[in-house]
């Protein structure tokens, strides 16, 4: 079996698995938060594996990865819809004041769990070394490559950059159609990953992080929190105080644009007026 016709098959499996979770736990959010979060961190993990081994293993090259991570998020935001599996959104939301703490905890638990059982998932299947490839990304597993490739400080500026790129187009789409959410988010988080393959990877998305390289050597786990958590919600906070002026749970006060009308309406005579 080939490693692509073996990926295209883990793909296929995930997106399966997902889409009947989806619909069967559409009425408890935190259920569906666990599937989204668990769909997108198993297939990003197949994609790593076909970037990283691919193309020495499996004559696989770098364009395919890139197309898989492309297809793979069209997909996932085709099926997940309004779900977005990501702590940093999820945060947003108590921000704006949309969803109440225990929503948050409950939610940001389920994203978490969710990517470890991606985590979990991936590494049995790597087991199964259906192809070279994935024999060799079996042999990895216990000293995987880390994502973040520069200085904690430096990794904070990537992710919170990307972060900020990213809300600030999630606010400013929000309320449009999915036609035109699922392709633009598409084409940007794709983006993001290529733009920021040599310093964090760009996941702007704590819980994918988790999944992708918490586990790896390289740094601690508190250089891991600190850029891969930090950042993005640095970024998050800022798009939403760029976007609305304020921070609804902090601020009642519009801090950056005044509420005055565009153009002015000229006042009406007054009595004084006339009779003079």
């Amino acid at each position: 079996m080939s490693g692509l016709n073996a990926s295209l098959g883990y793909f296929l499996a995930i997106v399966g698995v997902s889409a009947v979770g989806r619909v069967l736990f559409a009425r408890w959010a935190f259920l569906t938060e666990f599937i989204a979060a668990f769909a997108l961190a198993a297939c990003r993990l197949e994609v790593d594996t076909i970037a990283e081994v691919g193309q020495w293993a499996g004559a696989l090259g770098p364009d395919v990865a890139v197309t898989m991570l492309f297809i793979s998020l069209a997909v996932h935001g085709v099926v997940m819809q309004g779900v977005s599996g990501n702590p940093s959104v999820t945060l947003m939301g108590l921000l704006q004041k949309d969803v109440g703490a225990v929503s948050l905890v409950l939610s940001v638990a389920a994203q978490l769990l969710g990517a470890y059982v991606a985590l979990l998932v991936a590494g049995k299947y790597w087991q199964m070394e259906l192809t070279d490839m994935h024999m060799i990304k079996n042999l990895m597993m216990s000293e995987c490559s880390t994502s973040l490739q520069v200085s904690p400080l430096q990794g904070v500026f990537a992710e919170a950059l990307g972060a900020l790129t990213f809300h600030l187009i999630y606010l400013v789409l929000k309320n449009r159609s999915q036609l035109l959410q699922i392709p633009i988010f598409t084409v940007l988080l794709t983006f993001i990953a290529y733009a920021g393959n040599n310093y964090t990877s760009g996941y702007v998305n704590p819980s994918l992080a988790y999944a992708m390289t918490f586990t790896c050597p390289g740094h601690t786990f508190l250089v891991y929190s600190l850029v891969y958590w930090l950042g993005p919600l640095i970024g998050m906070t800022l798009a939403l105080f760029l976007y609305l002026g304020n921070i609804p749970l902090l601020f009642s006060r519009n801090l950056l644009y005044s509420k005055k009308g565009r153009f002015r309406v000229p006042k009406g005579k007054t009595s004084e007026d006339k009779s003079s």
